[in-house]
């Protein structure tokens, strides 16, 4: 046992139950159908010249069906006639080198097997010009601006790090995905306080001056699903956006308990949200500018997914970590992030301790004026992954008093490996399934 170990073992690693959060579900049985149907709706498809070469944008965001929906668009514009092709449109993610923004996508199932068409990766781009009257320099992928036609996808919801009519969404697509790591770079350097205000308005210059046809915007619904699906030409946009982000703001979810003590994150990384974590789940920030209300003291994360690739921007909002989550961190595939966002403080280091074990208990150690015997303590698997929660006993009466919280488990401890890693939750899922399946064999 290691000194830090030795140094926190009196704390009580809390029992917990497993708990629904019960939000409006509105979801696309068939995401294929839907997008079908609203490509056809729109009359995009006239948009398709016969032979034209069509850029489809693809980021580096988990969203739900992403894969399915850029192939069926590739899918629609061939049937058109197009000769459509991908671009990674991700900012300066993936270490802002092509091949790795190449490799993000592949983590997200997108390839040029499963959306039957290349992909064209390149940091490369061109400033088609500035905006007026205060002379923004805009800038476009190359391989986009030498292209017949641009489809923009995304997912429409609000930013973890600014607010405004425009957050998240097709706009931030050209300006920052398009943009690559100059024009992220540049729209940073502006301030987040700024950063609605200049997507918008470098956004209106890539549509006016770009061959941008159409953009397909997803909405999801607080279970991470897809909700809507929106295909808006390229002349509404501006528009209808803003609409759009509304409704996706209906549909965010968060954590119901208000106050707690310590929050427990199994996995972090820049597939579930830009900071690692969704900041408006965890009403923690990487800057100033956005009204904090903390709801915890401590947060304590355990891994980066496999899909970050490495990227631990945002582990300076993480107060522990395990040495294995240290471990994982690909520090020249981080920095190029902090260094386009300006957000230094976003990957400042935790406290580094032993194992998942001791991380837990340094966090209930960290807080101050609680009942260390009956810590209040939420475990999550992701921010992404709120629908279920997992509730220590001290918050289990105050749970019954939230109609939107349902307890559908029996306590239990918490239990761990040999070597200290905690037993995660689709762990626990998998144990439960080899029982059952165990007794139905009975």
């Amino acid at each position: 046992m290691s000194r830090l170990a030795e140094l926190v073992s009196h704390i009580k690693i809390p029992r917990m139950v497993e708990a629904r959060q019960i939000f409006p579900r509105p979801k696309v049985e068939d995401p294929k159908a839907e997008i079908r149907k609203r490509l056809e709706l729109s009359g995009a498809g006239a948009s398709v010249r016969p032979g034209g070469r069509i850029a489809i944008t693809a980021g580096s965001r988990g969203i739900d069906n992403i894969a399915l929906v850029i192939s069926e668009i590739a899918s629609f514009i061939r049937e058109k006639g197009g000769e459509p092709f991908i671009i990674p449109a991700m900012g300066s993610h993936g270490g802002a080198t092509a091949q790795g923004q190449a490799e993000v996508l592949a983590s997200l199932g997108i390839t040029e097997e499963s959306c039957g068409c290349p992909i064209l990766a390149s940091m490369d781009t061109v400033c088609i010009g500035r905006t007026e009257p205060d002379g923004l320099p805009v800038y476009v992928d190359r391989y986009a601006l030498e292209s017949d036609g641009i489809v923009l996808v995304n997912r429409i919801k609000p930013h973890p790090s600014f607010n405004g009519p425009v957050e998240s969404g097709l706009l931030k697509m050209a300006v920052i995905g398009l943009g690559k790591q100059k024009g992220a770079a540049l729209c940073h350097s502006l301030g987040m306080v700024n950063m609605s205000e200049n997507i918008q308005k470098i956004g209106r210059f890539i549509l006016e001056h770009t061959p941008v046809l159409f953009g397909v915007g997803l909405i999801e619904n607080a279970y991470d699903e897809t909700a809507e699906i929106h295909v808006i030409k390229a002349a509404e946009i501006l528009e209808k956006e803003p609409l759009l982000l509304k409704k996706a703001y209906q549909n965010f979810p968060k954590i119901v308990i208000p106050s707690y003590d310590v929050l427990l994150v199994e996995e972090t990384g820049k597939n579930i949200s830009g900071a690692g974590m969704d900041t408006m789940i965890i009403s923690r920030y990487t800057h100033d500018g956005i009204p904090k209300d903390a709801h915890q003291q401590m947060i304590c994360g355990l891994r980066l997914t496999e899909e970050t690739h490495g990227n631990a921007c945002g582990m300076g909002l993480l107060d522990v970590v395990p040495e294995k989550y240290r471990d994982a961190i690909d520090f020249m595939n981080t920095y190029p992030n902090l260094i386009t966002s300006r957000i230094y403080n976003s990957a400042k280091m935790p406290m580094v301790v032993d194992n998942d074990r001791v991380a837990i208990q340094t966090a209930i150690n960290g807080c101050m004026g609680i009942d260390y015997e009956r810590p209040k303590m939420i475990w999550i698997k992701n921010t992404l992954d709120i629908g279920r929660i997992f509730l220590s006993e001290a918050l289990w009466e105050e749970a019954a008093r939230y109609p939107q919280i349902q307890i559908v488990g029996k306590p239990f401890d918490m239990q761990f490996k040999e070597n200290g890693d905690l037993v995660r939750i689709d762990e626990m899922e998998s144990e439960k399934r080899n029982s059952s399946a165990v007794r139905q064999d009975i």
